[in-house]
């Protein structure tokens, strides 16, 4: 189903009172399987028309786990439905069930807006040309009032005539652009502007996945200590490895996380992959590569012995580029990443079966 297909069917079927087991809620359920080729692999996705009633504005969110994993609290990316279901608005938005809970309804809109008005105002005027500071939603009073206070950047189709499916794409990645560059922007503004950004600590999460064969780390992060070194790893991290681990069981591998200290392992055709996963954070390919050769290396020498070597693996959050990816086959180190429609990778990685297609 294309992106258009997919608002027209959610705009065409909503109905609110049908409640959240109808045909549209079922479908905005469904939206993983809808956006993930076109999302970072690390992020998570979620629809919602709401829980228990219907909700007068579904979406569909995408949150940066480093940042938050639900819409309440923190900054994220979502595309919202007018109560009319006549247009839908892809916005930069903040999490507004927090600061509702810390100020009330009315003060914390007057947050949500200052804040919005402020990382906004931080961006160079030419970052934003053909961007909305506005969305309307209906103006009804609850949550929808309070997704148009959020709002900090925006484009807004018109269900019946939304743009080509190339451009819905190509919005999609620059917003996602954008929520990265916005996210720097707030923190700098927290540090240097008095009063400007709301800083409320995050409750505590007790709870905990268990693993069992296949079964991701805590989204949550955390330290690990190996040898002396201490690791902080993030949730944009488990992120990766769970969505990867997902599709190397449907490729017909085994595969296990619960092998602390390292990633990931993998099995097929009685190869034995030693598989670690990188984030690459602001664009610094360099510094993912050289961790991901030196911990493979580390992880091989102490963890394997001498006469049952694995192979190797590195997995990324992005595109490596062609020069790092013949640094690391010379490492004799297969490589892989997301695309839009799947996983690419290295050689190697595309004749193991890591990968689908080649760089």
């Amino acid at each position: 189903m294309t992106l258009r297909e997919y608002f027209h069917k959610v705009a065409s079927t909503y109905d609110r009172t049908a409640g959240t087991g109808s045909p549209a809620a079922k479908l905005l359920r469904s939206a993983p399987s809808i956006f993930e080729p076109y999302i970072p692999a690390s992020y998570l996705i979620k629809g919602s028309a709401g829980n228990g009633a219907g909700a007068f504005c579904p979406w569909v969110s995408f949150f940066d786990p480093d940042e938050t994993t639900t819409a309440t609290r923190g900054m994220y990316l979502v595309y919202l439905f007018a109560e009319n279901m006549k247009t839908v608005s892809l916005s930069l938005n903040q999490g507004v069930t927090e600061l509702r809970e810390t100020f009330g309804a009315r003060e914390a809109e007057k947050h949500l807006r200052g804040e919005a008005a402020a990382i906004r105002g931080a961006f160079p005027e030419d970052v934003t040309v053909g961007l909305e500071d506005v969305i309307n939603l209906g103006g009804r009073a609850g949550l929808p009032r309070a997704y148009e206070a959020g709002n900090i950047l925006s484009y807004v189709y018109e269900i019946d005539s939304l743009p080509t499916e190339e451009v819905l794409k190509t919005d999609l990645r620059r917003m996602i652009q954008l929520y990265q560059d916005a996210l720097v922007l707030r923190e700098d503004l927290r540090s240097t502007t008095r009063d400007v950004i709301t800083t409320i600590k995050p409750k505590e999460n007790g709870g905990q996945d268990l693993l069992l064969y296949f079964a991701p780390k805590s989204d949550g992060e955390y330290v690990q200590k190996i040898t002396g070194r201490v690791i902080k790893k993030s949730r944009k991290h488990e992120t990766l490895v769970k969505r990867y681990g997902a599709f190397l069981a449907q490729a017909g591998f085994t595969a296990g996380t619960n092998v602390h200290p390292r990633d990931l392992v993998a099995r097929r055709d009685g190869a034995d992959w030693l598989i670690e996963a990188k984030v690459v954070r602001r664009g610094n390919v360099s510094h993912a590569v050289r961790e991901a050769i030196g911990q493979l290396a580390t992880y091989a020498f102490l963890l394997y012995s001498e006469d049952s070597q694995p192979r190797r693996m590195a997995l990324f959050t992005e595109a490596i580029g062609d020069v790092y990816v013949r640094l690391l086959s010379h490492q004799g180190i297969a490589s892989v990443w997301p695309t839009e429609d799947g996983w690419a990778g290295s050689p190697e990685a595309v004749n193991a079966g890591l990968a689908q297609k080649e760089a």
